[in-house]
């Protein structure tokens, strides 16, 4: 993410850069000392997605500031 969006990983913090989940449950996160989008929470898409052939998991990157 941090390389995706030209930011240094300071930048990352100093801009309050999140990654913000449908629901209560935030599946993603960034990683502090790399800047990677990784998973925050196990994925079960039997449980999340099971009657549904297409399963799709949206989140949002929420950048303060101006870019």
């Amino acid at each position: 993410v941090a390389k995706d969006l030209g930011l240094q990983l300071p930048a990352l913090r100093d801009r309050g850069v999140r990654v913000v989940s449908e629901g209560s449950t935030q599946y993603f996160a960034l990683h502090g000392k790399t800047g990677h989008l990784v998973t925050a929470e196990r994925i079960d898409r039997e449980q999340l997605c099971e009657r549904v052939q297409q399963c799709v998991l949206r989140c949002e990157l929420i950048v303060e500031g101006e870019m």
